[in-house]
Formats: C-alpha cells, structure tokens, sequence
C-alpha cells in the first residue's frame, strides 16, 4: 500500500470516528464521550496498533489543521449578531481579558519554572489558554514548541470545559455573562462549546472573549515573555 492511498484511508477513518463521536456526544453528555477526549484517543489507539507513523497519517489529514482557523473566526458570526450584549459590557470585558491574559501567561510560566521544567515546556505552556491557532502564533515568537503547544491548549480546554460548572458553583457565579466569559478566556473553544450549551448569552461572550484574548496573547507574550526570561 503506497503512502497516499494510507494517507487517504487515515483521513476517511478520522471524519468517520469523529462524526460517530459527535452523534454519541448528543446522545450521552459525557465527558469522556467528548469528541476533543474520545475521537484522539481511539486515533492514537488506532496507529499504535496497526503501526502506522505519525508521517502516514497527517499527509493527506493537514488540512483539517488549516481548518482550525476558519473554524475559528466563523465564531464572530454570532458576536456580530450580538453587538447589543458587547456595546452594554465593553468595559468589563475589555478588563477581563487584558487581565486573563497576563494572568494566564505568567502564572503558567511561574509555575513550570517554580517546578523546574525545561525552557522549551514553559515557553509552550505561556500560551495554553488560547485556542491553537493563536497558539501556534503565539508560540512561534516565544520559541514554543507546536506539538507541545497544541497539546497544552487540548489539556487546557477540556480540564476547563470539566471543571466550570463546579467552579461556577463554588464560587456562586451565576450571571450568564461571568460564565461565558470565564469559560471563554480560560477554555478558549472548547469552553465555548461547553457556554453554547449553557445558554446563547454565555455562547456568544465566551465567542468574543476567546478570540479577543488570543489577539491580545498573540500581542502581548512576547514582551511579558522577554520580562520574565530575561530574569532567569
């Protein structure tokens, strides 16, 4: 079997379980029938057991990555419809993400320096909070490592997406705005995805908040990166 006919097969394979998760996902709100939790696990299952390289797979799946893009900035589609919700709170929502922003960038740092990880992980860790294609911007001026960086961002946004609600709970937030705005700045798409199922309010804030604090990120990290390195 040549390269491009496995290629093909992986990519038939990929939308194939993906679309399968999503109809399981509808039916069981699980979280570990998530598509971003479910659909990469039985993937990386499916290539250890019939051996086949990571090199096979993503020739002919690459641009499912180029999509993650579009995919994104189709988000400001339901911000425009809701220009109201945005024009009312611009303020508070200016603030929070130039604050979730910096909050995100130096406490992932501080702390993979404080456990002594390599350079390499901080610098892909600062940018875990964003969804990827502002992450791998990001990540391309601080050094970062793609893989690692796109792997942080999946861990980011499903422990977020896991833990909101009992958060949410504990700390008696229940305006609809504080909760997509949260998910949004901290679990950027998939803490989206979790907002749109709270409500169309919360949906459409933690649409904003995700893409404003990833062009922020994207702007800000490589002075707040510079800072903090420099210091070591």
């Amino acid at each position: 079997m040549n390269d491009f006919i496995l290629s093909m097969i992986c990519l038939i394979a990929t939308l194939l379980i993906y679309f399968l998760n999503k109809r399981l996902y509808r039916r069981w709100h699980k979280l570990l029938l998530m598509p971003l939790v479910m659909t990469p696990m039985v993937l990386v299952a499916l290539l250890i057991v019939t051996h086949i390289s990571w090199q096979d797979y993503i020739g002919e799946s690459r641009w499912l990555l180029w999509l993650l893009g579009p995919a994104t900035l189709a988000f400001a589609v339901p911000v425009y419809e809701n220009m109201a919700i945005i024009r009312r709170h611009w303020m508070s929502l200016t603030a929070g993400v130039i604050t979730a922003t910096t909050v995100a960038v130096c406490s992932s740092v501080w702390l993979a320096r404080l456990l002594t990880l390599p350079e390499e992980i901080q610098r892909s860790l600062a940018v875990r909070s964003i969804t990827t294609p502002f992450a791998l911007a990001a990540a391309k001026q601080l050094g970062g490592q793609p893989d690692l960086v796109a792997l942080f961002v999946v861990i980011t946004g499903v422990f977020g997406m896991a833990i909101g609600d009992i958060l949410f709970l504990r700390l008696s937030v229940k305006q609809g705005l504080a909760k997509g705005a949260g998910l949004g700045a901290a679990s950027h798409g998939a803490g989206t995805a979790k907002a749109y199922e709270l409500g169309q309010q919360e949906g459409v804030v933690s649409s904003l908040v995700m893409m404003l604090s990833g062009v922020v990120t994207v702007i800000i990290a490589p002075a707040i990166g510079h800072l903090m390195w420099a210091t070591i």
